[in-house]
């Protein structure tokens, strides 16, 4: 399958359950469609550069999802609906930054 790496920004007025809630919804819907959530990474509120929708801070997340295309359009379509998210982002990788298996093969050499 192939590899992805998504951001999404969550509004600074929410709680971390809330945060949370919202990354099971659409870890849940990539799984609907035959894909795999690898790794959340909560990043937190950090400060945002700019105002967001009135937003000056955020709820950063960053999910590793290994899936096939299909998979991503309904996880983007699920997050441009929901108003929490402020802003989101979805790459294809080769491979997921700061892998296990490069530590390893670091830690070998």
């Amino acid at each position: 399958m192939t590899k992805y790496e998504s951001m999404l920004i969550a509004r600074q007025d929410l709680g971390q359950s809330q945060v949370n809630d919202i990354v099971a919804t659409l870890s849940d819907a990539i799984k609907k469609e035959g894909g795999e959530v690898v790794n959340v990474d909560n990043w937190g509120l950090k400060t945002l550069a700019y105002r967001i929708r009135k937003n000056r801070k955020g709820y950063y997340v960053v999910l590793n999802i290994s899936a096939p295309a299909n998979a991503i359009f309904e996880y983007e379509r699920l997050a441009r609906l929901n108003e929490d998210i402020i802003r989101f982002m979805t790459i294809k990788v080769d491979e997921f930054a700061g892998s296990k298996d490069e530590a390893a093969s670091a830690e070998a050499n």
